[in-house]
């Protein structure tokens, strides 16, 4: 048996996507477990420069099976702009390299729009939402309020099921956020559309994973986000509305039978974030703008700036915890090089006292960050391949980052294309 979990250890964006597509070289199936078309992974290799979304990051390998698990919001529209999209590209796409769990609920139109209008009415209290209709999707599911992929088969049935989430959606819309009311027809037409293209690809895929790992075959389960936008253990309420963590993997894949051999924690050899909520190492000035550009930090989805700083090695050791890695994989090293000295946030400061533990996340408001500097390495490594051709000031900034966060580095990046990294 040999199951994964690749995970972001802090904010997201750190990485995923390009170990995904570089680890799955040993992998028999890749399966997206939660999360939705919120955010994104951008993988760079032989079929050029693409932007995931929804679609797993196995999909360039040939002979991977790809899921979308039961835990991820499946919305079909975007899904098949998406699939075009990397079609266009060179990458095939059809029932024998993707599937959908027959368990998997349907993002509807209606979460997008409610979700722009929610953050309306929020205005300068917004949680900085991507307007995917992510947080909507998820409290309809959980209030058991949502459309199973595998009703598609029963058209009959389906509609019904539709017409009274409907009757119950327009509540909302037209009482609540006053928006126009909209016909049932134009739903119904939607459901139509996208259930002819997606039912070849539905299927039981518990069934499917129980027979795979029941073979030996070996499963990679890909995470979207990081620890810290976790529903239940991130910066709450600035987090998604899923769990990012490695523990959900099992069920938000449609196999709750599995257990994880490997977990590899993704971790950037900076700190990165998009969206709202405090970010205790954030930089605001020239220098923000300078490592921002330097790391191209510009969101896959939604093309926002993201807020960047030195590594946090209090969120990141919190997020090694939270995830229980195995091992790191350290990205965007190469990044750095233009740094003649390269700071970390090496602790917290909390009403006067110095931390090392990650506060709670009414109180990271009031966290500062304590810094210390090390030597940089002036030179482009994004060329290196080889552990011991690094310079030794990257080696010792890897092996600080190592000791501090305590878990081991096993892959360096440093660069975006599938070969630039090092293994350890």
């Amino acid at each position: 048996m040999s199951n994964c979990a690749i995970v972001g250890i802090n904010w997201g964006d750190e990485g995923k996507g390009r170990m995904v597509d570089l680890l799955t070289e040993s992998y028999d199936i890749v399966v997206r477990y939660q999360g939705g078309g919120n955010a994104g992974h951008t993988v760079i290799n032989e079929y050029g420069k693409n932007a995931l979304h929804l679609l797993p990051s196995g999909i360039f390998r040939k002979g991977v099976m790809n899921i979308l698990g039961n835990g991820v919001a499946v919305d079909l529209e975007n899904l098949w702009d998406e699939m075009e999209q990397v079609r266009k590209n060179g990458v095939p796409l059809s029932p024998e390299n993707l599937m959908i769990s027959t368990r998997a609920s349907l993002l509807l139109p209606w979460h997008r729009e409610q979700d722009g209008l929610e953050e309306a009415r929020l205005a300068d209290k917004k949680y900085g939402s991507t307007k995917q209709g992510i947080a909507p999707f998820y409290a309809d599911k959980y209030a058991k309020k949502t459309i199973l992929a595998g009703e598609l088969f029963n058209e009959e049935r389906l509609l019904a099921h539709a017409k009274d989430l409907w009757e119950w959606k327009e509540l909302t819309r037209t009482g609540v956020y006053h928006a126009e009311p909209k016909p049932f027809e134009e739903l119904a037409a939607w459901l139509k559309k996208y259930a002819e293209i997606f039912k070849p690809y539905i299927q039981d895929t518990t069934v499917y994973l129980r027979d795979a790992i029941a073979a030996d075959k070996k499963v990679l389960f890909e995470a979207q986000l990081g620890s810290l936008r976790d529903l239940d253990y991130g910066i709450h309420p600035y987090t998604t509305s899923s769990n990012t963590i490695a523990a959900y993997a099992p069920i938000g894949s449609g196999a709750p039978f599995a257990k994880l051999d490997r977990i590899v924690g993704v971790v950037k050899a900076y700190s990165s974030c998009v969206g709202e909520g405090p970010f205790t190492c954030e930089w605001f000035d020239e220098k923000a703008e300078q490592l921002r550009t330097a790391g191209e930090e510009f969101g896959a989805k939604t093309g926002r700036p993201r807020r960047v700083g030195p590594l946090d090695i209090v969120a990141t050791r919190y997020g090694v915890a939270a995830q229980a890695a195995t091992e790191i994989a350290l990205t965007k090293m190469d990044v750095l090089s233009y740094m003649k000295e390269i700071p970390v946030c090496t602790h917290y400061m909390l009403d006067g006292k110095q931390t090392d533990e990650f506060p709670f996340p009414a109180d990271l408001e009031r966290a500062l960050p304590v810094e210390e500097m090390m030597p940089g390495w002036g030179c482009d490594i994004s060329g290196i391949r080889k552990w011991e051709d690094l310079p030794k000031e990257a080696q010792d900034y890897v092996l600080f980052v190592e000791k501090a966060i305590g878990c081991r580095i096993s892959y360096v990046s440093v660069g975006p294309e599938r070969d630039a990294y090092i293994k350890r």
